[in-house]
């Protein structure tokens, strides 16, 4: 059995997160010792009773040979904290996810990202910002980081494609439940220079709670995260107070102060972010 599959039973453990994997890893020395623990033992590691019988109940429920088997035919790698080519930025943040799966290859040169985020019901005004700035950073060598959401996310990766460069899209479902459909042969595009990444397994459908969670991989694995344009409570925003905890840089597009895609990035200048005016900032 492949050590990995005994990450990724523990990981659909639910309750289990990075901290709690990682004083179970801590404790037990590596993640088959932890999986096949007694329940005393998951006690005296530190899991209250309620988590210690959900993890009794998911490994008596799954097969993780047949798990493993299944994410492989489906040509998806699983990345954890042990490769040596998990990427570093990632690693630094407070709760870096226990498990990647992705398709295509974070290279090293992807340590200089930059996230472009934004609104789905984008302006004129904010597409020619985002096609200019993906394309000048991507000629520049610099990796474009985003969602792959309708709107900025799409245009932004776009761009970073047809420039020739680089780009990671994280999504927040499983690496072959592409969302939106519409973008399935964008993804396809990005895997072959990039890659498309998650810490939802295989086949998790994108529900709207696995969303903002991801917005943290989105902003970790950038040195600065763009916002475009975005409402009050858009997405993009959850993914620049992410930035601002890993203290990392924001910049924000300037907008119509009537405009209500940008009083998001509006406020965020007003709490100190860096105006984006040109794309040489």
């Amino acid at each position: 059995m492949n050590p990995k599959s005994y990450w990724i039973g523990i990981n659909l453990v639910k309750g289990i997160g990075a901290v709690r994997l990682r004083s179970l890893l801590e404790f037990f020395g590596d993640a088959e010792r932890a999986w096949e623990a007694s329940p005393e033992d998951l006690r005296s590691a530190g899991l209250s009773p309620a988590i210690v019988k959900r993890f009794i109940h998911t490994r008596e429920n799954v097969d993780l040979q047949k798990i493993w088997d299944d994410i492989a035919s489906k040509n998806i790698r699983v990345m954890n904290w042990e490769d040596a080519d998990y990427p570093a930025r990632l690693r630094e943040i407070a709760q870096p996810p226990p498990i990647l799966y992705l398709q295509g290859e974070i290279r090293e040169e992807d340590a200089w990202a930059v996230a472009i985020v934004g609104t789905r019901r984008v302006t004129a005004y904010g597409r020619q910002v985002t096609e200019e700035i993906a394309t000048f950073l991507a000629q520049k060598g610099i990796t474009i980081v985003s969602g792959l959401a309708r709107g900025v996310d799409g245009i932004a990766h776009q761009a970073a494609l047809k420039a020739g460069g680089r780009t990671l899209a994280v999504l927040g479902s499983g690496v072959n439940r592409i969302y939106p459909p519409e973008h399935r042969n964008l993804a396809k595009s990005i895997t072959q220079a990039g890659a498309v990444l998650s810490d939802y397994a295989p086949d998790t459908p994108p529900e709207g709670s696995n969303f903002p969670p991801r917005n943290r991989i989105i902003s970790g694995l950038s040195m600065a995260s763009i916002i475009i344009e975005a409402g009050k409570t858009s997405g993009a925003l959850i993914t620049a107070n992410f930035a601002l905890e890993q203290g990392r840089e924001i910049f924000a597009l300037p907008g119509n102060i009537y405009a209500p895609q940008s009083k998001g990035p509006n406020k965020l200048i007003q709490n100190g972010a860096h105006p984006l005016l040109s794309p040489r900032d």
